[in-house]
């Protein structure tokens, strides 16, 4: 009886252990509420940044959009994650947050629903995200808005650089251009 109860036991965690997903088996919403399926960016360089239109950082939806225009298409994709996780600064509906980046900015990089990248109610992708325990690589913290996450072509966490270090700099281009 109680080898079977230890049986049961590591069948049970050997089948928790193999459920963690990884980055291609995420589905997300987009700002105008289709399913969009993280698996269709395999073999690409893929940018994940949290996004607020109130924030000192906004401005930066300006370098977003050039970094898009220049490197954008079979090798590399711009996703931002619009939230309202720091002092409230994206209040906007999916529908206010797609026309103001529209309007304000021409984003044409997919914009994903309004989600919430740090608490009690965290979106699965960030717990992804900002654990080592789930992406196999590091711990890191939602600090602020802007915040950028690269994952390479095989869905791999690489790095993360803060708010502060613009979507242009060298060390985000230089990670986007290598082979």
């Amino acid at each position: 009886m109680k080898f079977i109860s230890v049986l049961i036991s590591f069948m049970m965690f050997t089948a928790v252990s193999f459920a963690q997903s990884g980055f291609y088996d995420f589905k997300v919403k987009t700002l105008e509420g289709y399913d969009f399926n993280l698996a269709s960016l395999k073999g690409k360089k893929v940018l994940i940044v949290n996004t607020a239109s109130k924030c000192g950082f906004t401005p930066q939806y300006e370098d977003l959009q050039a970094l898009y225009e220049k490197y954008g298409g079979d090798d590399f994709v711009i996703i931002g994650f619009p939230a309202n996780n720091f002092l409230k600064q994206e209040p906007g509906t999916n529908e206010e947050i797609r026309e103001f980046c529209t309007q304000n900015y021409g984003v044409s990089f997919p914009m994903m629903a309004k989600i919430s990248v740090k608490g009690e109610d965290i979106h699965p992708l960030y717990v992804w995200l900002t654990s080592k325990d789930k992406n196999g690589v590091m711990d890191t913290a939602v600090k602020w808005n802007f915040q950028k996450y690269l994952i390479d072509e095989n869905g791999k966490l690489v790095d993360v650089a803060y708010s502060k270090e613009k979507p242009g700099s060298d060390r985000i281009v230089e990670w986007i251009t290598s082979r």
